[in-house]
């Protein structure tokens, strides 16, 4: 496998953007970009990534091998999102099938809103662990999903907040920051697609939730 397929790698079994694993190997997301476009990563940059690529590769023996994972509702980026008005099934709206295997106890959610563009359209597809695996100081400086305590969830980065257990969450392009919200759940992101990239299966109706469209 040639250092181009192992950083897609990197980044879709990873679940990291390009900016974060720039930040794991010391470059600038510009660089990751080029790397991705054919250029070769040299000398302890590439080291780091042969690195993190057999770490994954480890992982993968902990991997169950299922393809699908159940569709349970949004994620507000310039859009606000409240559970309560959703009617989710257990075993979820939709069933997405994903192109590789993935740890069991994963669930899925579509963005809504266009503030964490341009790695989080519209109708993206993130994947991430049904429950909380890491304490909220983990996240800090990362992107995450996250219901507040007020039941509105988000994509978004994760920031401290001006006490402990508050935390303030960023977009990409909105100046103002959600401030000194008391998370109930963050969600480790395992993937993120493109709509292009996914094939629903064994659809079951469409979502039934409300979306109040607001700058956040």
């Amino acid at each position: 496998m040639n250092m181009q397929e192992k950083i897609r790698h990197i980044l879709r079994v990873g679940g990291e953007t390009q900016s974060q694993l720039a930040q794991r190997v010391g470059v600038s997301q510009s660089t990751v970009n080029r790397w991705l476009t054919g250029s070769e990563p040299e000398g302890h940059n590439r080291d780091v990534i042969n690195g993190l690529y057999a770490t994954l590769a480890t992982d993968v023996s902990e991997i169950i091998p299922s393809r699908s994972v159940p569709l349970v509702g949004y994620l507000g980026a310039g859009g606000e999102v409240d559970p309560d008005f959703e009617q989710v099934p257990s075993d979820g709206l939709d069933q997405i099938e994903l192109p590789f295997p993935l740890p069991d106890d994963m669930v899925a959610f579509k963005v809504r809103g266009t503030s964490m563009l341009p790695v989080y359209r519209p109708d993206t597809v993130i994947v991430t662990y049904r429950e909380q695996k890491k304490p909220i100081e983990s996240f800090f400086g990362f992107d995450a999903a996250i219901r507040t305590d007020a039941g509105r969830r988000y994509i978004k980065t994760i920031n401290r907040g001006s006490t402990p257990g508050l935390v303030n969450l960023i977009s990409w392009n909105d100046p103002v920051p959600i401030e000194d919200v008391r998370p109930a759940w963050i969600g480790e992101i395992f993937a993120v697609l493109p709509p292009a990239a996914l094939r629903k299966v064994d659809r079951q109706g469409g979502i039934q939730g409300q979306l109040s469209l607001r700058a956040g």
